[in-house]
């Protein structure tokens, strides 16, 4: 098991220059965590609870807490059974595509490597209407896996030729902007093609009624946490750095206020394009996973399946876990082999190259 200390928040230069704990997925030991001598002392941290008066009444449930459906990706009320296949969107993170639109509707969102030394987002559809996705581009195999296993609708602009033959092989549901869908997309005239093309909930699901694709959903189960279940074993971390490659990094910050990680990239807030709002998420998980480039453009094969070690984060505290893709979803599992439940809200998934060093406060 790692433990990660915790640390004053960052105020002076010196430990802004010095003191980032570095944690190594690769080892999941005591070995992992290393700090400088320039860290800052570690304070113990208190709980003050205040008694409950004996006239305060429960408080009312609220009109959320009442619905009786739960949204099957997000674990939050819903007020209707949703029973409807969800759609796996493309989105690019070349610099001239940023910053994207709509992320901050996805149920579950998964930053990967593609070739070029940069990241491309799967982002997963299904609770909530968004009325522009983008900007959208090409599929490959390891996202293809993704989908598969979800059972979504897979949406995109272009593939490998790889991609394509395992999506013509399963028979899967896709919309190709490039090969005949191009009436469920449009482009912008604010940037220059091929950062620029959009899509939406809604078109989405015209075309796949246009194409006939199945819309009863077979996907899935997510393990949510019930209410009261125990929080995270690790440390305290309020702060992720997650480097991938080329100088390219993206971070996360927690926010005691609102219980989520605040996302940045390059070390500036990951701002959605249309509302302005920084990206957020309620569980966030880093993945180790095996990398090899197959071909001169830069082309990999990510393993999707596992199992590998990882983290999970939630609520400001870290766990150590192993992941693997077991009933179409790539989950976490402690060292005694029990699944690490979801809190209910979205979710990212960052899977990073086998050896990545995360700096952790």
């Amino acid at each position: 098991m790692i433990t990660l200390p915790l640390i004053h928040k960052r105020t002076l230069s010196t430990w802004l220059i010095l003191g980032c704990s570095v944690l190594t997925l690769a080892g999941c030991s005591d070995e992992t965590s290393v700090i400088s001598s320039a860290t800052p002392e570690t304070v113990p941290v208190t709980t003050t609870v205040s008694p409950t008066p004996a006239t305060q009444q429960p408080a009312t449930p609220t009109v959320e807490a009442q619905l009786p459906f739960k949204f099957p990706l997000t674990g939050l009320p819903a007020d209707h059974e949703v029973k409807t296949r969800p759609y796996m969107v493309m989105v690019e993170n070349a610099p001239q595509a940023r910053p994207q639109t709509g992320l901050d509707q996805a149920d579950i969102v998964y930053e990967i490597l593609a070739e070029g030394e940069i990241t491309r987002f799967v982002s997963v559809f299904q609770s909530q209407p968004a009325s522009v996705i983008g900007p959208v581009r090409s599929i490959r195999p390891y996202f293809v896996e993704i989908g598969d296993a979800l059972d979504a609708i897979i949406v995109h602009a272009g593939w490998s030729q790889d991609a394509m033959d395992m999506m013509a092989g399963r028979n899967l549901a896709h919309l190709d902007e490039v090969y005949g869908d191009g009436a469920y997309y449009w482009r912008s005239t604010d940037r220059k093609p091929p950062h620029n093309l959009y899509t939406s909930v809604d078109k989405m699901k015209k075309g796949a009624e246009a194409r006939k694709f199945r819309t009863e959903w077979n996907g899935p189960l997510l393990t949510f946490a019930k209410a009261g279940q125990g929080k995270l074993t690790g440390a305290a971390v309020h702060y992720i750095q997650i480097p991938y490659l080329m100088g390219y990094f993206a971070s996360y910050d927690y926010d005691a206020a609102g219980g989520v990680y605040k996302r940045s990239m390059e070390g500036k807030p990951h701002l959605d394009k249309e509302t302005g709002k920084q990206l957020q998420t309620k569980n966030l998980l880093v993945l180790e996973s095996k990398h090899q480039i197959i071909d001169k453009e830069g082309r990999r094969i990510v393993d999707v399946f596992g199992p590998n070690k990882g983290m999970i984060f939630q609520e400001g505290m870290s766990q150590a876990i192993t992941w693997e893709r077991k009933n179409g979803m790539l989950r976490a599992y402690a060292n005694d082999g029990q699944e690490v439940p979801l809190l209910p809200g979205n979710t990212w998934v960052q899977i990073v190259p086998e050896g990545t060093k995360l700096k952790v406060e």
